[in-house]
């Protein structure tokens, strides 16, 4: 067979392997537009330019492209960082710098940032997805935060605080700029400096947790 002949089969290779990702990206929007209850299956296929019938091939249902949209996103992130920490040599407190800065870098910038207000919005009818979203997400990262408190309270870098509510502590400022974002950004008068939000947060947090008098 001639390198001419393979080329159609090496696109539809291609094509295919990209479809879920399409897909995704497709039903994020629509997610975003009309929530949870009001997505309907051929609405994503209609917007991915496929058929109904090619998403059954890759998902099993809508409940199934959400909480793949959760996971290859914010759960995605939370494993990475998770991974990267077990390996960290630093102290506690850079140790939480970059715990922070990657969860928040996430829920500022990400487009998939629109998930959890839609579980805020929609957990009333649709409790499933947030016992889901609370066992993939939050009691993970619930559980990350505070094995780094706990870590600086060790080497005695952090005081003895009430580690869970300190855990609470560090992830609300980042919540709060995620759902800012998406449910009153678009009437800032200026872009909001979340960058700085979160610079603020690490230096007050931070200065509140130290042991020492020394917070540099």
């Amino acid at each position: 067979m001639s390198q001419t002949e393979t080329l159609p089969a090496a696109r539809w290779t291609r094509r295919k392997q990209a479809r879920p990702a399409e897909i995704l990206d497709a039903a994020l929007s629509v997610f975003a537009e009309k929530g949870y209850a009001g997505t309907r299956m051929d609405e994503i296929a209609k917007r991915a330019g496929v058929t109904k019938g090619t998403i059954y091939l890759y998902f099993e249902n809508k409940d199934a492209v959400f909480k793949t949209l959760v996971r290859d996103s914010i759960g995605a992130t939370l494993a990475g960082v998770t991974a990267d920490v077990s390996g960290f040599q630093g102290s506690a407190k850079d140790l939480l710098r970059f715990a922070l800065n990657a969860m928040a870098h996430l829920l500022t910038t990400s487009d998939r940032v629109v998930l959890p207000k839609i579980i805020i919005a929609e957990s009333g009818n649709f409790p499933e997805l947030a016992r889901f979203y609370r066992e993939e997400i939050i009691d993970k990262g619930i559980a990350l935060m505070a094995s780094l408190i706990e870590r600086g309270i060790a080497q005695g870098e952090f005081r003895s605080v009430p580690v869970q509510h300190a855990v609470r502590l560090c992830i609300a400022p980042v919540l709060l700029g995620a759902i800012w974002r998406v449910t009153f950004g678009q009437f800032d008068l200026e872009p909001y400096d979340y960058k700085g939000l979160i610079d603020t947060h690490l230096d007050v947090l931070i200065r509140g947790l130290s042991a020492e008098s020394d917070v540099s």
